[in-house]
């Protein structure tokens, strides 16, 4: 059955179409009056198309015609005078008979569409229906489903079979808040929305399922970051049975190194991806999350300052950072870093030396630094005369955490970062437990991970000591995936969370399902989960993941075009049975 509004898109006509008669449908992307003639073009998702309107078929055209308006234009196909090169249908144009205006306009647009460059945030996002008729956005949405679309090819072929999990769901620890749901029919008990569906694809492992993956989507009440979408976000989630953790890294490299190659110009990272444990990784990039194309390392040089008259860096932990060739960096340079460190990375100080011609030093220590130090200071550094060092102090964590801050920012001010690349790794041998802020030992990334030692490590080691089957796929400085080993043995997992501070009975009572499910022989099972719009925001070259999402929430995690989260009614209140509290809400 022929389309009542168009037999082509706009992107689809070509010379060999000329003297037919075609409708086309879309809406109007420019207008030019030229008096004598009227230029229209017509676009679609497909494309453009230009209609060209004589003075004698200007009486087709009327008042509502105005741009972004919708219309159904049925015409002869004719060979352009002037032929635009930049375009597939620009050899082309319509010469019409017939113009219908599907949907009016209005004649004042919020903002012009294509530059949303020159427009404000949170304006786009209240008129993102508009916003996303944008190329730029509207290609990258298309572009979201080609990558969806390629890892589930990519997943099925590897046998994993694609399985839905609840949306409600129970509370658990996954590491930010959650959304609650209340329940209509259960008064004074709570949905809560999943931070993962990390429970229920374990469950899925000991049912008998060998490889289990879904495009899952996950919620938590986390702050909004320029990489990380607040509320809401999806993820490939998959779980392997009788599986290691070397089974889903090479699964996983696999799928990525073939998804982004076949999906990108960029030179990809070929296989295996680098290893690199956690500790290395916080002493030779001060993150866990290393952009590899930056080739400057972190080095200690700790024990070169025990004895060191420099009180600031006395017994403290030193990271240094050598740039080379800096013969022509002017002291702003070094100063600029410095105002850095301590504006936007809060540090009390950046300490930096240059290596003159003669070896000799100059810089902000220089005074502190023997020949002997500088000799050995130079050896470790793989330092030379022209390059220069920067130096951090402090606790362990902290000089770790400024030291990565410094390298980065060095890459970007120097120009370091290798081009048109993605460099992968994989971080391995995570702790699995950490201090928190008030000295409580947590764990520090998944709880339901195994631990490297099993229960034996449980018991006998402390558990700061301890390191777990984790890891993380990283991409150019961004995590795009976590995952680990599981803990399927119901004793070795409430010892686990016991050294966390819960209770067997805190255990039985949150994870009831899955403590019991693992009574009844429950498979070795490893996973992890990469995150779809992190993915496409690095394949598509953005840095704002809303860029790559349909409909995302702004900075401050509202939803500006449906005006979420919004009141609700008394009687919805009531049907779930909430009260608000009486004190004015912020």
């Amino acid at each position: 059955m022929q389309n009542k509004y168009k037999t082509h898109n706009c992107g689809e006509l070509r010379e060999e179409n000329i003297s037919e008669v075609v409708r086309i449908a879309g809406w109007v992307d420019t207008i030019r009056d030229l008096g004598a003639m009227t230029f229209i073009d017509v676009r679609d998702q497909f494309g453009k198309t230009q209609v060209v309107f004589s003075e004698e078929k200007k009486s087709l055209l009327d008042k509502n015609i105005v741009t972004e308006c919708t219309v159904s234009i049925e015409g002869t196909v004719k060979m352009r005078s002037s032929v635009n090169a930049n375009i597939p249908t620009g050899k082309i144009e319509i010469e019409p008979n017939k113009i219908e205006v599907l949907g009016k306009c209005k004649n004042v647009l919020p903002f012009v569409i294509g530059e949303e460059n020159n427009v404000k945030e949170d304006l786009r996002l209240e008129y993102r229906f508009l916003d996303l008729r944008n190329k730029k956005i509207h290609d990258n949405i298309l572009f979201r489903a080609k990558v969806i679309k390629k890892l589930r090819e990519k997943m099925d072929n590897e046998g994993f079979v694609e399985i839905q999990t609840p949306i409600l769901a129970n509370s658990s620890p996954e590491g930010a808040r959650d959304y609650l749901v209340p329940s209509r029919i259960h008064p004074g008990k709570f949905y809560a929305l999943p931070q993962a569906p990390q429970q229920f694809k374990q469950l899925l492992m000991t049912s008998g399922f060998d490889r289990y993956y879904q495009i899952a989507p996950c919620f938590r009440d986390e702050d909004p970051r320029a990489d990380r979408a607040p509320g809401e976000f999806y993820q490939l989630d998959l779980e392997m049975a009788f599986a290691t953790e070397e089974d889903v890294l090479t699964t996983m490299e696999k799928i990525l190194a073939e998804t982004f190659s076949e999906l990108t110009t960029w030179k990809v990272d070929s296989t295996p991806f680098v290893k690199i444990r956690y500790e290395d990784a916080m002493l030779k990039y001060g993150i866990d999350k290393p952009d590899l194309r930056n080739p400057l390392i972190i080095k200690d040089l700790s024990e070169l300052f025990i004895d060191s008259e420099f009180n600031a860096f006395k017994g403290k932990t030193i990271r240094a950072i050598c740039i080379k060739n800096v013969k022509d960096k002017p002291r702003s340079f070094f100063d600029s870093m410095v105002e850095f460190a301590v504006k936007d990375c809060e540090a009390k100080g950046l300490s930096w030396l240059r290596i003159n011609e003669d070896l000799s030093l100059t810089g902000s220590i220089s005074k502190f630094i023997n020949d002997e130090m500088k000799n050995k200071m130079l050896e470790i550094m793989e330092a030379n005369s022209d390059d220069a060092i920067f130096f951090v102090g402090g606790e362990e964590r902290e000089a770790a955490k400024l030291a990565g801050l410094i390298r980065i920012e060095l890459g970007k001010r120097l120009e370091l970062l290798e081009k048109e690349v993605y460099k992968f790794c994989f971080i391995v041998d995570y702790p699995m437990y950490e201090l928190s802020d008030e000295g409580k030992i947590d764990f520090s990334h998944n709880p339901f991970s195994m631990p490297q030692g099993g229960m034996d490590d449980l018991i006998n080691k402390d558990p700061l000591d301890i390191y777990a089957y984790q890891y993380d796929v990283v991409c150019n400085g961004y995590e795009i995936s976590s995952g680990a080993v599981r803990n399927h043995d119901p004793e070795t997992m409430v010892k686990a969370f016991e050294i966390a501070g819960y209770t067997r009975e805190d255990v039985e009572k949150k994870f009831g399902a899955l403590f019991n499910a693992f009574q009844y022989g429950a498979p070795p099972h490893a996973g992890m989960a990469p995150g779809v719009d992190r993915i496409v925001m690095l394949l598509k070259d953005e840095q704002n993941i809303r860029e790559v999402i349909a409909f995302p929430k702004n900075g401050k995690a509202l939803d500006l075009l449906m005006n979420a989260p919004s009141e609700v009614s008394e009687k919805q209140l009531k049907d779930v049975h909430i009260k608000l509290l009486n004190e004015e809400i912020k």
